[in-house]
């Protein structure tokens, strides 16, 4: 392993500068000769005379190379050097002629002039008062940044982190650290509660100190966001509170009820016999006289905001219309032989149902007919002359759905002109409340993969008198994201709700859609191996099963479903374990992506990526721009957003530029800076949760003991309704009978069911 050394010398040319990350590609002049440096470096300056400490490396391409891991920068000290450094642009508004004409007055003294007594700069010619005081508060800006690196590394922040910070906080950052680090976690994008907590374990801040305990309320309550969750119970709250930090509960109800005060969180009583109260206020029942109920909700406020919110645009929409029913199944009779459909009770019920009401859920499993359905209720409308908008959650789900209908279908987002919008880590929408949608009639499919932030814009950008239809299968996992949207308002019964549960002939032929209703009905599907689409490899060893697995993709399926590998995906119910995505992409990657010269390679921690790697983008991100590239290169089209789930191939690596290029769904290419690999893994293998509103030609499902909660009913039926041609699952059969027969789901804490069943009271809507 190559030792570390201090280099000198000035930064001769600046090869390349990541705006994002500060990555940096120069050629520094030192005594030793000129050599090529790399590394983290965002605020240097061509001209700028650095100490660089690192290590020399070797680089495939580019040859020897210094790899800078810290550095300062110092000022130069000799004339030749000064007149050099203020030369190099490094000070803007000074040239070459000009800083020969400032150094040949000031000498050795000129950087002291001009930190010091910059109003003697307008001694020389070209150079007025007002340029003097532009020239000194930009050499001062410089100087602050740097003492303000310098004081945040000694906290563990990285240099680009920093440099974002001290845009947020100038020089009050220092007041900031010394005493309240947690506000880094309200303020500044890419700093968490544990980022925060450590910059202030090392500032010296209590373990007991107010500002940690109302910290960690809320970054409890965003964890429990991301398992799905719109509100905690106080106690399970406290329970995980106590747990986070370390000390007694002594003290939390105080800080609980300071953020309630101050509306950061909203508390709710779980009790409706205590009576209603102002929805938007903060209920102290549990706090006072009735306290010894102890059943207090926590939400943050706005969750609760956005729950209540979606229930009052709900009831808003729920409008009912008087149709001449008869002469509306006359038409639709001529809809169904005009286009070579034959509808079943509940199909027809639905389109009539469609058009009396402006808000309807359609229901069903695979093979019942939904899509014939949202056909007939196109045409229905489209007769009517009126314009219908079509969409679903993901790029894969619109595709289908297009395919399907023979209409132009978006993803929600682009349905909702999503643009990249402030780095918030949340949407900005062109459609909304002032600009909303103009569609008579918006068909949503997936509608169990939609979470609350996702209904809520959608909502937003509805006028009331706009029908909306939400298709999906309620008894398919839950959405990634918070809530449970589709089910609660299937649950609160107050719109109309069509459940189709005939299955039709062409579709019982398949045992793909046949054994996933025996699968929701709880029988245990023949595992004789005599069908055409549905396999059971028995196998109990994981490494057989692994390699079993691989053999498949590679030689077996391909053909026979006719599909190329990539598009075949191993779907598996865990993450960690002898079965789970970590070691299962590892060593698929490892078969189905082998090692190549021609293959470039980068690794970000412990995550190897290459070249022709299969992969998913693992958050919603609605800044990245994508291009849509046509033959040599030519951009047909650009956006913004790549989401949670979507999936695409690595096509380039490119080290120089420190960029990565991968190509998703529709020929959109994306850019990323090697900076923000973290929101890309490998996606040979996904877990079932995470393939939601995905169809595959093929789906492999290895299977094996796991958590007793998460191997459930739910989720094998999920795993098997992915694949549209063929299901081969490899693995202990007991385990899969196990599943079928554990009903048993992890709890969401949610509440729009009551939020929509009390959306008639007055007082909800004021």
């Amino acid at each position: 392993m190559a030792e570390q050394e201090t280099i000198r010398g000035f930064v001769e040319h600046i090869v390349y500068q990541n705006a994002d990350n500060g990555y940096t590609v120069l050629h520094l002049a030192a005594d030793e000769g000129e050599i090529t440096c790399v590394g983290s470096l965002p605020l240097i300056s061509e001209g700028e005379l650095i100490e660089a400490t690192g290590k020399y490396t070797e680089h495939a391409s580019y040859g020897e190379q210094f790899q800078i891991e810290r550095y300062e920068v110092r000022m130069p000290d000799d004339e030749l050097s000064i007149e050099r450094y203020l030369a190099s642009g490094a000070v803007k508004g000074i040239g070459a002629a000009l800083a020969a004409r400032i150094v040949r007055r000031f000498g050795k003294d000129t950087l002291r002039i001009i930190d010091q007594e910059p109003e003697r700069l307008a001694e020389i010619k070209g150079i007025s008062l007002r340029k003097a005081k532009e020239i000194a508060e930009q050499t001062a800006e410089k100087k602050d940044l740097r003492e303000a690196l310098m004081f945040l590394t000694q906290y563990g922040i990285s240099t680009t982190m920093a440099v974002r910070i001290f845009s947020i906080y100038g020089a009050e950052i220092y007041k900031v650290i010394r005493e309240n680090p947690y506000k880094l976690a309200d303020d500044v994008t890419g700093i968490g509660f544990r980022t925060a907590d450590e910059i202030a374990r090392r500032a010296g801040i209590r373990a007991d100190s107010e500002f940690r305990v109302r910290s960690g309320i809320l970054y409890v309550l965003s964890q429990a966001e991301t398992e799905g969750h719109i509100y905690l119970p106080k106690e399970l709250l406290f329970e995980r509170l106590v747990y986070l930090l370390g000390i007694a509960d002594e003290g939390l109800e105080e800080q609980l009820m300071n953020l309630a005060m101050e509306r950061k969180v909203i508390l709710k009583e779980e009790a409706a016999a205590l009576g209603p109260a102002d929805p938007m206020g903060i209920l102290y029942d549990g706090f006072g006289e009735t306290a010894g109920q102890e059943r207090i909700r926590v939400y943050s406020a706005h969750m609760f905001h956005m729950e209540q919110g979606i229930a009052r645009m709900l009831y808003e929409l729920n409008i009912s219309a008087g149709i001449d029913e008869k002469a509306a199944l006359r038409r639709l009779e001529k809809i169904e032989k005009k286009n070579g459909m034959i509808l079943e009770r509940h199909q027809r019920e639905a389109v009539t149902e469609a058009l009396k009401n402006g808000l309807l859920v359609l229901t069903g499993g695979p093979g019942t007919g939904k899509t014939t359905t949202i056909n007939a209720m196109i045409s229905f409308f489209e007769e009517e002359g009126l314009d219908v908008a079509l969409a679903a959650p993901t790029g894969r789900a619109a595709k289908r759905m297009s395919e399907a209908s023979g209409h132009e279908a978006k993803t929600i987002h682009r349905l909702l002109e999503v643009s990249g919008g402030p780095e918030n880590g949340r949407a900005s929408f062109g459609r909304n409340m002032s600009n909303p949608l103009e569609a008579d009639v918006i068909i949503i499919d997936e509608m169990s993969m939609v979470d609350i932030y996702l209904m809520y814009a959608l909502l937003l950008a509805i006028s009331v008198g706009t029908r909306l239809i939400m298709v999906g299968d309620v008894d398919q996992l839950p959405s990634v994201g918070p809530g449970c949207i589709l089910k609660d308002i299937i649950e609160a019964g107050s719109c109309r709700v069509v459940r189709l549960t005939e299955i039709f002939r062409q579709s019982q032929e398949s045992d793909i859609v046949m054994n996933a209703h025996r699968i929701h009905e709880g029988q245990h599907p023949v595992l004789d191996n005599k069908s055409r689409d549905f396999f059971f490899l028995k196998r109990e060893d994981a490494n057989v099963i692994i390699s079993i697995t691989i053999q498949l993709i590679s030689q077996k399926l391909p053909g026979y479903v006719h599909a190329d590998p990539s598009e075949i995906q191993v779907l598996t119910p865990t993450r960690k374990g002898l079965l789970g995505v970590e070691r299962l992409n590892r060593i698929l990657q490892r078969y189905l992506n082998p090692p190549s010269p021609e293959k470039e390679e980068y690794t970000r921690g412990e995550i190897l990526f290459r070249e022709g790697d299969k992969v998913m983008q693992i958050r919603n991100n609605y800044q990245l721009v994508w291009e849509i590239r046509g033959r040599h290169g030519f951009v047909a089209d650009t956006g913004t957003g790549i989401f949670n789930g979507d999936m695409g191939i690595v096509r380039e690596i490119h080290h120089a530029r420190q960029i990565l290029t991968v190509e998703f769904d529709e020929h959109r290419f994306v850019e990323y800076p090697f900076a923000m690999l973290e929101e890309l893994e490998h996606a040979y293998a996904v877990t079932i949760h995470k393939s939601q509103g995905s169809e595959y030609p093929a789906v492999v499902i290895p299977l094996l003991a796991g958590p007793r909660m998460l191997m459930n009913r739910n989720l094998i039926y999920t795993a098997v309704t992915r694949a549209r041609s063929c299901v081969t699952i490899v693995g202990d059969p007991s385990v899969f009978e196990q599943m079928i027969d554990n009903t048993r789901q992890q709890k969401r804490y949610t509440s729009l069911s009551e939020a929509l069943k009390n959306a008639d009271e007055p007082a909800f809507r004021k």
